[in-house]
């Protein structure tokens, strides 16, 4: 007796399957293949709209194919086409959380690789502008910037209207768009100073950690990796920090294939022996977790480095939720006064690992978490351009006005960009209410330990 084929399934109803980016093919780079495949894609997604509010992708897809003769996605010009990239920020939203007919649907809509893929192509015929192939070299301009860190925040400012003036124009940025402060000395550095490590904890001894400090907290805010390394000392855990350079997501953006594909091999190579001791690499930015566990597996599934790593890597909640599931957290956390809005960034919901840091400041006793699970609008290099920054104070404001909903004393994001980012976004929408800073979860986490 044959077996029938069991036939296709409407989507989501299995798990999305994310294939391999072709990215080493000639045929990756063919104008006229991108354009046949784009125009496939975007016939399913103009057909079911359900992606219609994520992004301004899609609106800006959606329009010109209403605004067409025929209405139609044939008649899309090749500047429709690059405004519907243009509005990209590489989020995997649509991928993770919308659409229905991702792999392993048959029409295999991948809509954030398919950007990627036109960035890509954009960068071999040197159509990337010089100044955003600069200003993503995080690795040189945080080595620049750190011995004269004072000088480089007091120029990048936004109040600075001389030096930051001549640095919007020449960087094509937005004036009003917060620019990462950087610090005169690495994490690196400072996580040499010898920490107290609690014995008294549940988890004391029976923990590997090894804190990938990701170029944002090795360069401009390594204070996000003290608060994550006190926070595991009081829970008997004496972490390591690595850094064996950036993860490449801020070239991903650009399309940098090849840069991005170097990195990886170069920090997992780096990080093996670690991953073989049975350390556990932690992440202090989504973007950088999700590069390591999703992204580098992607470009070069063949590596057995990249593998191991991918395996190996948790995001910071992540691991601090499973310490408290596993042996248990320290004792100690105290109750927070004023309360916490909590926005998850899109790349800790495309890990899809679940609300983490949620769970983890909902363990500190007695104080009221705020959740906002919905895109910022910032994507990284993407939002602080004079073209995107309205676009992305726009798509956050839904954010901004749900964070002064809540009035609580602290508003934290998983990104430590949009944390910036929101920061801006709640003073463009009422300015006398904006907090004097944000924080990053773990921050908070340290503080409800007294740290």
């Amino acid at each position: 007796m044959t077996e029938t084929a069991e036939p296709p399934r409407e989507g989501s109803l299995d798990a999305p399957v994310r294939h391999p980016i072709d990215w080493q093919n000639p045929d990756f780079y063919d104008a006229d293949a991108f354009d046949k495949e784009f125009r496939r894609q975007a016939e399913v997604c103009n057909s079911c709209r359900r992606c219609f509010n994520l992004c301004d992708s899609f609106p800006t897809l959606f329009d010109a194919v209403d605004g067409a003769e025929n209405f139609e996605v044939d008649d899309l010009t090749t500047a429709d086409i690059k405004a519907t990239v243009d509005g990209c920020t590489l989020c995997d939203m649509c991928f993770l959380t919308k659409c229905p007919y991702v792999p392993p649907h048959e029409f295999n809509i991948d809509f954030p690789h398919l950007m990627l893929r036109y960035r890509a192509i954009q960068q071999k015929a040197g159509d990337i502008p010089f100044a955003d192939n600069q200003l993503v070299k995080t690795d040189r301009n945080g080595t620049m910037a750190r011995p004269v860190a004072g000088l480089v925040n007091w120029a990048t400012n936004r109040k600075n209207r001389g030096v930051r003036t001549l640095i919007n124009t020449l960087g094509d940025i937005h004036p009003d768009a917060e620019l990462p402060k950087f610090n005169t000395r690495t994490l690196t550095s400072r996580a040499r100073k010898a920490r107290e490590i609690n014995a008294e904890a549940p988890a004391f001894g029976k923990r590997k950690v090894a804190v990938y400090a990701t170029c944002f907290g090795e360069y401009n805010k390594p204070e996000i990796g003290e608060a994550a390394l006190a926070v595991l000392a009081q829970n008997g855990i004496d972490a390591d920090v690595v850094y064996p350079g950036c993860c490449g997501m801020p070239k991903l953006e650009q399309g940098n294939l090849d840069s991005v594909a170097a990195k990886a091999r170069k920090v997992a190579k780096a990080l093996r022996p670690m991953v073989e001791d049975g350390y556990t690499i932690m992440g202090l930015v989504p973007s950088c977790s999700l590069m390591l566990k999703f992204e580098w597996p992607l470009i070069l599934p063949d590596d057995e480095d990249i593998r191991a790593l991918s395996a190996a890597t948790m995001d910071f909640d992540q691991l601090v939720v499973d310490i408290a599931k596993t042996e248990g957290l320290a004792d100690g956390l105290k109750p927070l006064r004023g309360g916490v809005t909590l926005h998850l960034s899109c790349h800790s919901r495309a890990q899809n690992i679940g609300q983490k840091s949620a769970e983890m400041l909902k363990m500190i006793p007695r104080t009221e978490i705020n959740v906002i699970e919905r895109c910022s609008g910032h994507g990284g290099t993407w939002g602080i351009k004079k073209a995107n920054h309205d676009t992305a104070i726009k798509v956050g404001t839904p954010v901004f006005r749900k964070a002064l909903d809540h009035h609580n004393t602290f508003v934290s994001s998983t990104c430590p960009l949009s944390c910036d980012h929101i920061k801006t976004g709640i003073e463009s929408v009422q300015s006398d209410s904006a907090p004097a800073r944000t924080w990053h979860p773990i921050e908070i986490f340290a503080k409800a330990y007294g740290i």
